[in-house]
């Protein structure tokens, strides 16, 4: 009985043995780069382009925002002036008092609207900058997965350790600079509202 058990024991054993070493042979065979996304958009000189774009266009949409919020701004303080020391029922009878009010609370929601469209096409602009700068960056991708004869693509920001010699980042940022230096980024528009019915 004792030799029985130590046979199981010792193929358990040689059984638990072979699973370990054979998923390290397998590993072993596997190779394995890491990229560093984050990296690639920052260092790259399509993802500096983008950057600086992208900061141009930010800062036209604020350009054109700036003089309705800075009239929008005076309004309101002429406004609070005016209003300072009525009683709610004092100010609904000055009825020029509540049209510059109503009129006030107009523009500032037309310039609220405006805000939110103006945003959503700065979203809309950098998604499809971003989108073609994934389209610049796949072909340059897959040739160094190909060049690297790699089997695994992990991102460097999800994983606890890897070492400088598999991170395929510098090569995939000098190869892309090579190729697309710049991407064209123009601003986006928000659709059109759907008409009221």
């Amino acid at each position: 009985m004792t030799s029985l058990k130590s046979a199981l024991t010792a193929l358990a054993f040689a059984l638990t043995a072979s699973a370990v070493i054979a998923p390290t042979a397998v590993a072993q065979a596997t190779t394995v780069i890491t990229i560093d996304e984050g990296r690639i958009l920052r260092d790259s000189r399509a993802g500096k382009d983008i950057q600086a774009k992208l900061k141009n266009i930010e800062t036209q949409i604020n350009g054109e925002l700036e003089p309705t919020r800075k009239t929008l701004e005076t309004e309101g303080k002429a406004l609070q002036t005016q209003l300072q020391g009525k009683t709610r029922e004092a100010v609904a009878a000055d009825a020029a008092l509540v049209a510059k009010l109503q009129a006030y609370q107009q523009k500032a929601n037309d310039f609220g609207q405006k805000t939110a469209i103006v945003s959503q096409e700065f979203g809309l602009t950098e998604q499809k900058a971003l989108g073609d700068f994934n389209k610049a960056l796949e072909p340059v991708l897959l040739e160094v997965v190909k060049e690297k004869n790699a089997q695994l693509v992990v991102s460097k920001g999800q994983v606890v350790f890897s070492a400088d010699a598999i991170d395929a980042t510098p090569l995939i940022i000098s190869k892309l600079d090579a190729r697309t230096p710049t991407i064209a980024v123009t601003r986006q528009r928000a659709p059109a509202p759907a008409p009221a019915q």
